[in-house]
């Protein structure tokens, strides 16, 4: 039978074409074709950064280590005592230094500024991990591993604290998550500064029956204009159970969140390996789209890096991964 509306058909056929490709783009594969991690260093222990120009920058072994663009490693900054570490929109790096308990700034000349070694008085935990929004405010997250009796991190009850701290242009520290999570370990803010994702990794707590009683989720707090958190719109992504819970972040162009988590062998009587040692990729909804896994414990960070920004680098049980990706990194450094 002969149409009396032709353009409709028309119409109807195009808007199916564009809701196939739409779908096709969706499911576009996380990772390229047959790609596999490959082991590109050793000594890498966290915070792994990446700068056209001096290659692959991590923490390990108390140094700030350096891999080159020619594959050599060597020490770039001795005794640092870091963890997380982070290039901001100029190229300064960013530099938690859990031995310290401060947060400093490299900049690009090599002079080093600390910008905040205390809060309200009071010294910090363990800085860990590190991340920026477009108006040049830092986060950071303030967890404490292993021995804490000297922890002087507490709210006004006397309760221990392991927060989030927001640092302005103007210096001001202000905390921004204080209970709401177990223990904050890795961060990342959406490049439109509408969320903030925070890994909640406390691995080492359980209850009178020795069961787990530690947080091991990721979470996604939507952040107002001034850079504070909502909480009423804490969301839960992803619970890793009794297994080892999610540490550092990424984000690439499309807003997926790449988080290193989980366990290859067990950690009685803290952890078990039911969550693989790898790389979880979820979409910017909070759906698990891909896993990497990376063959060694403990998976602790990624980060995108190379030319193109299509390689995610991944630190783990003190070595330096790498994979190939289908889309670029989403990264204050280098700016494209």
């Amino acid at each position: 039978m002969r149409s009396n509306f032709p353009h409709l058909k028309l119409q109807v056929i195009f808007g199916l074409c564009v809701l196939l490709a739409s779908q096709g783009r969706s499911e576009e594969s996380v990772f390229e074709e047959n790609a596999k991690p490959q082991l590109v260093a050793e000594g890498a222990g966290e915070g792994p950064a990446w700068d056209p120009k001096l290659g692959m920058l991590f923490s390990g072994d108390g140094h700030i280590m350096r891999w080159d663009r020619a594959g050599k490693t060597s020490i770039y900054r001795e005794n640092a005592g870091s963890n997380g570490l982070l290039f901001d929109s100029s190229g300064n790096l960013l530099i938690c230094e859990p031995v310290r308990r401060q947060v400093s700034r490299l900049d690009r000349e090599g002079k080093l500024a600390v910008l905040t070694d205390q809060y309200q008085g009071s010294r910090y935990n363990q800085p860990n991990d590190i991340t920026v929004d477009s108006h040049g405010r830092i986060y950071f997250s303030d967890p404490c591993y292993g021995p804490c009796a000297d922890l002087e991190m507490k709210d006004e009850q006397g309760r221990k604290v392991e927060g989030v701290y927001r640092i302005d242009p103007d210096h001001k520290v202000t905390r921004i998550i204080t209970h709401e999570v177990d223990r904050p370990n890795g961060l990342v803010v959406t490049p439109d500064d509408r969320y903030l994702y925070v890994a909640d990794n406390n691995n080492n707590t359980l209850d009178e029956n020795k069961q787990v009683i530690g947080g091991r989720k990721l979470w996604r707090f939507d952040l107002k204009d001034a850079g504070t958190v909502d909480v009423e719109s804490q969301k839960l992504i992803y619970d890793w159970g009794d297994s080892r819970g999610p540490d550092g972040m990424v984000l690439d162009q499309r807003g997926r969140i790449y988080v290193a988590g989980g366990l290859n062998k067990p950690n009685p009587p803290f952890e078990t390996n039911a969550s693989k040692g790898g790389v979880y990729v979820f979409s910017p909804a909070g759906k698990l789209l891909e896993f990497v896994p990376i063959p060694r414990d403990e998976v602790t960070n990624c980060t995108f890096g190379g030319d193109d920004l299509r390689t995610l680098f991944v630190t783990a049980g003190g070595t330096l991964w790498s994979v190939r990706t289908t889309t670029p990194g989403q990264m204050p450094w280098p700016k494209k």
